[in-house]
């Protein structure tokens, strides 16, 4: 099926922030209810979740986004990394006008929020750290996960992106088993993102991130919101071992592990069980909800 008719029913639109200019959003459901903000990874874009807005839209008001720097958002020369992203998002619930929200974030995105959570722990309802980037790797897999995906980097550097590239580097994303979700139209819509003028200059500033990780890691024992990771036994980097090492320094914290197949992307791999898991997470009663006090 087409990611777009995926999303069928959603309202894509341009919003203006003061500091990280035009912001692409996409959003679905009734603006009075619950919001959920999905937040893609480095060098992604908001149709990473084009199979989440419309299950969740009837209970939820979901909102994905493509950060600055990515997708059809403002490309422009700036320091990337995640605490600035994370005044980005702060700047977009502004204009939103959403005083809080559910944060929802897969490898940038859960990386960004995490800081967001730290920093403003009031406007933030429930986290889910989606195979997160930006806690220790602690098992050698882990790192040299990590050292492969540098050396890739390093080689495409400096080299103009092909349907082939992207296409490779999608399927680093996902498990071998779900490459049939690698279509035509996915590749060549991420080509398209790439492959735009105006982001020849700040894709490397973007990518910048990567060799940076160690020097942004989430002050994980700050985090207040009630927490959870959702993880797959096949996530690169940031392997299971990772993930529970991670938990365990987060007060109240839950760790999910999904039971489909699926690597960095389970919410476009495994959608049914993502979207049942979110629909419970976010609309779930008792146990902390918000900051503790």
């Amino acid at each position: 099926m087409s990611l777009w008719l995926d999303m069928l029913g959603a309202e894509i639109r341009y919003v203006e922030t003061p500091n990280f200019g035009r912001i692409r959003i996409a959003e679905a459901g009734p603006k009075e209810a619950p919001a959920i903000l999905f937040q893609h990874g480095i060098g992604g874009h908001l149709e990473a979740y084009c199979k989440n807005l419309l299950p969740l839209a009837d209970e939820f008001h979901t909102i994905a986004f493509d950060y600055v720097g990515h997708g059809l958002s403002t490309r422009k020369p700036m320091e990337y990394t995640p605490p600035v992203l994370a005044e980005q998002l702060r700047e977009l619930m502004d204009v939103l006008g959403l005083q809080r929200a559910h944060l929802s974030g897969e490898s940038l995105g859960g990386w960004v929020s995490g800081f967001f959570a730290v920093k403003y722990p009031q406007r933030v309802d429930r986290l889910m750290l989606n195979t997160s980037a930006g806690i220790p790797i602690v098992s050698a897999k882990g790192r040299a996960d990590m050292d492969q995906l540098m050396e890739l980097s390093k080689k495409a550097a400096g080299q103009a992106p092909t349907y082939d590239s992207v296409r490779a580097r999608i399927g680093w994303l996902i498990h071998p088993d779900n490459h049939r979700l690698i279509t035509d139209e996915l590749v060549n819509l991420r080509l398209r993102y790439y492959t735009m003028p105006e982001g020849r200059e700040v894709s490397p500033m973007v990518n910048r991130m990567l060799p940076r990780h160690d020097e942004f890691l989430l002050p994980l024992e700050q985090i207040r919101n009630r927490t959870m990771l959702l993880w797959t036994r096949d996530n690169p980097i940031h392997d299971l071992e990772c993930a529970q090492a991670a938990c365990a320094r987060i007060a109240g914290a839950e760790l999910y592990v999904m039971r489909a197949d699926a690597a960095h992307w389970p919410q476009y791999e495994a959608p049914e069980e993502f979207n049942k898991l979110a629909r419970r997470f976010f609309g779930g009663a008792g146990g902390k909800n918000g900051a503790d006090t």
